[in-house]
């Protein structure tokens, strides 16, 4: 990172091989709670934090990248470190690799990305309880709906779409 380098948060894999710093804040953040996503991460939830992959840099070390299945089909890019294999962040085909969703548990500060919205609740755990006021929705959503007009434009510039 130079000086000249605008950093929000710095993140890393599990054995320090790879980091990286975000150079904005997210577009938004989901956490979400498809059956998919449980059993991708072993955990309830994951938590995504989504940023133009331009705002991703690189500061220590080369991960890897492997497609993985996904529900819909298409498969997921997975970014991991190639040694201790933590995913940092990944690429749905849906959007490409134009936009990155960050792990936010990668970040040595995760709480500086609070979720936006909870997403798949329809397939929430039981047992994990949702806050009053974060909007959360069965399934997916209408970007429109619920993002700041600021994200939705940095997302269209980023895609084109």
């Amino acid at each position: 990172m130079t000086e000249n380098d605008v950093c929000f948060a710095n993140g890393r894999c599990a054995c320090d091989g790879v980091r990286y710093h975000l150079t904005s804040r997210p577009l938004f953040v989901h956490c979400c709670h498809c059956r998919w996503c449980q059993r991708e991460t072993g955990s309830a939830f994951v938590l995504n934090a989504m940023i133009e992959s331009t705002r991703v840099v690189l500061t220590k070390g080369v991960p890897s990248k492997i497609m993985i299945p996904s529900e819909s089909g298409k498969g997921q890019q997975m970014v991991r470190c190639p040694e201790c294999q933590t995913t940092l962040w990944s690429h749905y085909s849906g959007i490409g690799d134009k936009v990155s969703f960050v792990r936010a548990g990668t970040l040595d500060e995760p709480a500086l990305t609070p979720p936006d919205i909870h997403i798949f609740t329809s397939t929430k755990l039981p047992w994990v309880q949702l806050p009053q006021d974060i909007p959360a929705v069965r399934e997916y959503y209408s970007r429109k709906d619920y993002w700041p007009e600021a994200s939705i434009a940095r997302v269209k510039n980023a895609t084109g779409r």
